[in-house]
């Protein structure tokens, strides 16, 4: 039985991976979760200088899922090499994928040239969610000439492959989807979080200081199934599922729909081993019907 998968060269033991920003880089869930075990580890977004993030309160329940406004805080890309990575050299088995977060050309490409000589950097996963300060602070990936324009930038300077992470806070993701793979993507990943609001009726006043969040968990899921079918129709380069992936059902559905890989998000919270769950379960659906080859499912839904 194969659970191998291979996106742009590079080969994955199984199509598993957890969602940038929920699992810091693996060193807070090595405690639950054998990484080894996993396809890769998704770190979380790493930025040329350390970013602060947003104001609190910044994260909050709703029904089926959670709004946050964590705002990428991160310690910058120096930490992240001395401390981060280090840390991820003992997981031989296990890919590695940084995720990385800017505001500006400059800055994305600043941390792009810093990784590109890092050997234990097996992809770069580009937030393209971010605002960008140029443009009056409407996100890279809400501008498909802004998408295709930062692909093919940071294209040009990465040593790894580059997954675009798409936002689906678009009128038509696949018109996104083309333009990364236009940029010279050599995959992509969706869905980022939704924006989404939640006000106290008590209080009568926003939850979060941020006003707004990113919506993510099971509510988003359909969403996110629908999205990653419209983009593996559009484009041919490979796919990276996520949008609620709650159970090993969830993350089958991405990879019929047309997903490669999937990556699991805000189910981390609450079941620190959900990844390890899934994969478990993958495994057990392919014996149940008798799927030799994981790759064998991938986009068969039509």
């Amino acid at each position: 039985m194969n659970t191998k998968v291979n996106i742009a060269g590079v080969e994955f033991q199984n199509p598993i991976m957890e969602a940038s920003g929920t699992f810091g880089s693996g060193m807070e869930y090595s405690e639950f979760v054998d990484l080894n075990k996993l396809g890769a580890v998704v770190t979380k977004g790493v930025a040329n200088v350390p970013w602060p993030g947003n104001p609190t309160p910044r994260i909050t329940e709703v029904r089926s899922g959670m709004l946050n406004a964590i705002g990428l805080q991160n310690p910058g890309v120096e930490v992240f090499c001395e401390r981060d990575l280090k840390f991820l050299e003992q997981y031989k088995n296990t890919k590695v994928v940084v995720n990385v977060c800017g505001h500006s050309a400059e800055e994305y490409i600043e941390v792009v040239e810093r990784l590109a000589d890092e050997s234990r950097v097996d992809m770069l996963e580009i937030n393209i969610s971010c605002p960008n300060v140029k443009e009056g602070g409407i996100a890279f990936g809400q501008d498909p000439k802004a998408v295709e324009e930062i692909t093919r930038l940071v294209k040009t300077r990465a040593k790894q492959p580059i997954v675009m992470k798409l936002s689906p806070n678009v009128t038509d993701i696949k018109v996104m989807a083309k333009a990364a793979e236009a940029g010279g993507a050599d995959a992509i990943s969706l869905i980022n979080t939704l924006t989404g609001m939640k006000i106290d009726v008590e209080r009568q006043n926003f939850v979060l200081a941020n006003k707004t969040g990113g919506m993510s968990g099971p509510a988003v899921h359909p969403i996110a199934v629908r999205m990653v079918y419209e983009c593996a129709n559009a484009v041919s380069i490979p796919i990276i599922g996520m949008g609620g992936i709650t159970t090993w059902e969830d993350a089958v559905e991405m990879m019929l729909a047309g997903a490669t890989a999937v990556s699991v998000g805000t189910a981390n919270f609450f079941n620190p081993t959900a990844t390890l769950d899934i994969l478990s379960g993958i495994e057990d659906y392919m014996v149940r019907k008798n799927i030799e080859d994981i790759n064998s499912i991938i986009g068969i839904v039509k």
